[in-house]
């Protein structure tokens, strides 16, 4: 008996993303964040961005050409770029040129290059770099700009890029007043001090569930982070498992003592989880490989920066964080295997 199969037309079997497309499309996704970003606090944050870059790429290009690598092979996989964006959205918007060198230094050289390159690298390259200029360069790090909204000075192109090339606050300003202390430590600086998160809030700082500005470009990045699942650049194992460790905990230690524990939508939309989640964290590379090892290594992530934000030294901990499970994850990939079939 003879029967016809409807089929569809060749190529049967999807196209092999290479790593260039797939880094495309995490810029493509990191767009909403950096708008969202650049609306609420300014132009100094796509100033970062091009400083980060541009020494990225001119680190790149010298480790390739020392390691006898083909150098537009490599630039071409747009990896060098994603790093430098990655690491500039943890900058203040005004932090000067040199910790943007000394960051990318760190990220591109050290901790990528120095291990063999792309796929190689045992630690995140971006989270590398700030948590070294964040330890080496405190001052400069605690620079944060309020809102536009509530800034008590506007604070131009011209004058952001003076701010950024020289190293000191722009013409007639001070540093103390063209600054404000982020939510994160607003909130660890009134809790240290006897107040209650409460009383923090009534600060313009905040917003309706965080940070002011703060809650919408975290809305901007996992809209990305969405859109990255979607297209499956990456697994929803990670960001489902930090988000939801940092809600459940977050919301464990509200309900005990409210007056010193943010609530869980605080802590998510406030700082950089949100970001963490969606596109550090879930590096194929320093991160783990099986579905349940990643699981447990976004849950691991969310825990250990609610400690650090509890208990540590910083107000924020999502990079120290993700270097310590980056740290752990070829020993959970190694009992997290699945298993294999007919075994």
């Amino acid at each position: 008996m003879n029967r016809k199969f409807t089929t569809g037309a060749a190529p049967h079997l999807p196209p092999i993303s290479t790593v260039g497309e797939v880094m495309r499309q995490v810029l493509y996704a990191l767009c909403p964040g950096v708008i969202a970003y650049t609306w609420f606090f300014g132009t100094g944050i796509l100033l970062q961005i091009l400083l980060a870059t541009g020494f990225a790429l001119l680190f790149e290009t010298l480790m390739l050409k020392l390691r006898q690598q083909p150098v537009a092979l490599f630039l071409n996989d747009w990896s060098a770029v994603v790093t430098a964006v990655l690491f500039a959205l943890c900058l203040p918007p005004l932090a000067p040129w040199w910790i943007a060198c000394v960051g990318m230094f760190f990220a591109i050289v050290m901790a990528k290059h120095l291990y063999g390159g792309l796929g190689h690298n045992v630690f995140n390259p971006a989270m590398v770099g700030y948590a070294v200029v964040l330890i080496s360069f405190p001052q400069a790090m605690t620079q944060w700009l309020p809102p536009i909204s509530i800034a008590p000075t506007d604070i131009g192109f011209l004058d952001g890029l003076w701010a950024i090339l020289s190293g000191q606050p722009p013409a007639g300003m001070t540093w103390d007043a063209i600054t404000r202390a982020t939510p994160l430590d607003t909130i660890r600086t009134s809790v240290a001090s006897g107040q209650t998160i409460a009383e923090a809030r009534q600060l313009q700082t905040f917003g309706d569930l965080g940070g002011r500005g703060w809650e919408w470009i975290a809305n901007g990045f996992a809209a990305g982070g969405i859109w990255l699942m979607w297209r499956r650049v990456i697994s929803w194992q990670v960001p489902t498992a930090m988000i939801g460790s940092v809600i459940v905990l977050g919301l464990a230690g509200y309900l005990l003592d409210p007056g010193s524990n943010p609530s869980p939508l605080e802590h998510v939309f406030s700082g950089a989880i949100v970001l963490g989640a969606f596109f550090i964290a879930t590096d194929p590379v320093s991160g783990c490989t099986s579905p349940r090892g990643r699981l447990i290594f976004g849950a691991g992530v969310g825990i250990l920066t609610l400690m650090i934000r509890r208990w540590g030294a910083y107000p924020d901990g999502v990079a120290f964080a993700v270097l310590v499970m980056n740290m752990a994850a070829p020993l959970i990939d190694r009992y997290t295997r699945p298993r294999i079939y007919g075994g």
